[in-house]
């Protein structure tokens, strides 16, 4: 195993944000810039360091000399404990110490600051020896009969789909289709743009599920290089939605649905989520199904929820021969229960009082945590620090608990996103994985 950190040898450069909220580094046409600059080089310490970072700030690209910069500090997604200020010199530069942790964890330094009447603000998270970071979630004692059970009953149930080709999504080296996979015989089902290499050979096969929400299947083509480059591969969707309903559609149906990770919380068999699981894993009977499937090699693929997905998917059928997983969700989910963040999509973070033990028994049968224990195949996981939906602590906390082999991509500047070439590096490494 390995872990690979993303490392910048000077600056680490980071665009500024409107206050409260953190989704990019670089945020488009931004006025102001913000550099952030940790004293260890990985952005990782050890409980007991202290962690110095350097920060600067630029408006139109001119320091932001004598601006005094407000800080609060506070732990992984938790509350602020600390606060304080820091004026920047003649060169718009300044240094915050945040101090240590007396146990593994992340530490974020929040910033902000008015130029010139106009606000931003920006973030950065360390990490105290994440290593060592453990889940607080339980695992259920009946967890493998539960998922057990609930496969043989999936398995009542024939394979059935409708496949039809789609023109606007073929290229002189894929062909396209789009899929529509029963999941039982009460009419629920799934969607899935389904990708092809044109020939006559035989590939490798990958799944794809979606990121949260209730949406299309966004920028179908966006990974084209696995179709043209020799995989099978299914982008799908999760609320049995057609892709191409108007935004008008879907709309209405994120009204209906958009709460879907809290559906039916009270009792494992009713949590919307046994459906998702179940319906991720039935999609793997439809690619080994194809002829065009080489009859060996089997992945799963995805980011944020998508990534949790793949993970359990893997983990439910032990036909899947590797695994690539961005910053999962539905991780350590009970884990603000433990005076520590919980992983997207943050129950009982705003009330502890709503943690029933009928809830917290639900959440743990479908934690990633206690999938994760169970891979088989190998893994390659990728993550950033500065990530707050599915924040780095349970990240780190996912990963250690995989013993199947397992490789760490680790980009601490990372929001909640991915690279073009961190994807195009997944692609890569599963044709490593090919047999």
């Amino acid at each position: 195993m390995s872990i690979k950190r993303f490392l910048i040898s000077t600056a680490v450069v980071i665009g500024s944000v409107t206050t409260a909220v953190f989704a990019e580094n670089y945020p488009y046409r931004s006025d102001a810039l913000w550099v952030a600059v940790p004293d260890h080089a990985d952005w990782l310490y050890e409980t007991g360091d202290s962690a110095v970072i350097d920060i600067e700030l630029y408006r139109y690209g001119v320091p932001a000399a004598g601006v005094t910069v407000n800080y609060t500090i506070g732990d992984d997604n938790l509350p602020d404990d600390k606060k304080g200020s820091v004026t920047l010199d003649g060169k718009g530069r300044g240094r915050v110490n945040i101090g240590t942790m007396n146990r593994p964890g992340f530490r974020d330094l929040r910033l902000g600051a008015t130029v010139d009447g106009a606000a931003t603000a920006h973030h950065v998270k360390v990490g105290f020896s994440p290593d060592k970071l453990r889940h607080f979630t339980g695992e259920p004692s009946d967890f493998d009969e539960f998922w057990q059970t609930a496969l043989k009953e999936d398995a009542k149930y024939p394979l059935e789909y409708t496949i039809e080709p789609v023109e606007k999504y073929t290229t002189d080296k894929m062909k396209c289709f789009l899929v529509k996979l029963s999941l039982d015989a009460s009419g629920r089902h799934m969607w899935g743009y389904l990708f092809i290499p044109k020939g006559a050979g035989r590939y490798p096969a990958v799944l794809c599920p979606p990121g949260a929400g209730v949406k299309t299947i966004k920028e179908p083509l966006y990974h084209r290089y696995y179709g043209e480059g020799g995989m099978i591969r299914a982008e799908i969707e999760i609320h049995g939605c057609h892709p191409e309903l108007s935004e008008e559609e879907f709309a209405a149906l994120r009204k209906e649905k958009g709460d879907y990770l809290n559906f039916g919380l009270e009792n494992p068999d009713t949590y919307y989520m046994k459906d998702v699981y179940l319906g991720c894993r039935r999609f793997l009977d439809l690619l080994t199904s194809l002829p065009e499937w080489d009859g060996r090699n089997l992945f799963t693929q995805g980011g944020s929820q998508g990534g949790a997905l793949a993970i359990t998917t893997a983990a439910l059928d032990p036909r899947v021969t590797a695994c690539v997983a961005n910053h999962p969700a539905l991780s350590d989910m009970t884990g603000y229960l433990g005076d520590k963040t919980g992983g997207h999509p943050h129950h009982f973070r705003k009330n502890r009082n709503d943690a029933t033990p009928a809830k917290i028994r639900t959440l743990e049968m479908f934690d990633v945590i206690n999938f994760a224990k169970r891979l088989e195949c190998p893994v390659r996981m990728t993550w950033g620090f500065n990530d707050n939906t599915c924040p780095p602590t349970t990240s780190y906390e996912v990963y250690n608990v995989i013993t199947a082999p397992k490789h760490a991509l680790i980009t601490p500047v990372n929001e909640h996103w991915t690279s073009s070439s961190t994807e195009r590096a997944h692609f890569d490494w599963l044709k490593t994985q090919v047999r």
